[in-house]
């Protein structure tokens, strides 16, 4: 996994391309981090149990909203290296960190879309990605925004 992507090494690489996404796409990133920025990249002497990640900087989570219009993306990174997306309401778990920008694209670009079921009745978000692979994961019932509605396949 992960080498149809740029590898993004840190959250805080993540955090980067995010910003650069949705720069883009003309969206607004809010970034809460669980430990601040200057923190992390100026930080000489890590506390007591911290260990460092590949670019010395301490691994740790971070909480991403883009705001600026429908669909509204929120992304949990987490320093174990994946990350997990709530888009418009539904919840796509598991997406591994060096596939969130181009989750952001797919969602953006408008190749992500909603599959609807017959039998029984449900909706799917599925957001495509390159190299084949895909993430779909169930709509609840009640949160068909009108982002969602509208793409319905």
């Amino acid at each position: 996994m992960g080498h149809a992507h740029g590898h993004l090494p840190s959250t805080e690489a993540a955090v980067v391309a995010i910003r650069e996404v949705a720069k883009e796409y003309g969206r607004e990133v809010t970034v809460t981090d669980d430990i601040g920025t200057d923190q992390v990249t100026r930080r000489t002497d890590a506390g007591v149990f911290a260990t460092t990640d590949g670019g010395g900087a301490l691994p740790h989570d971070a909480f991403v909203e883009i705001g600026g219009g429908a669909p509204t993306v929120s992304v949990q990174l987490y320093a174990d290296g994946d990350a997990r997306f709530v888009v418009d309401g539904v919840d796509v778990p598991d997406v591994p960190r060096d596939a969130v920008p181009v989750f952001l694209r797919s969602v953006y670009g408008g190749l992500a879309y909603v599959k609807g079921r017959f039998f029984p009745p449900g909706y799917f978000l599925v957001v495509p990605l390159p190299g084949d692979e895909t993430f779909k994961e169930l709509v609840p019932s009640s949160l068909l925004s009108p982002w969602l509605a509208g793409r319905v396949r």
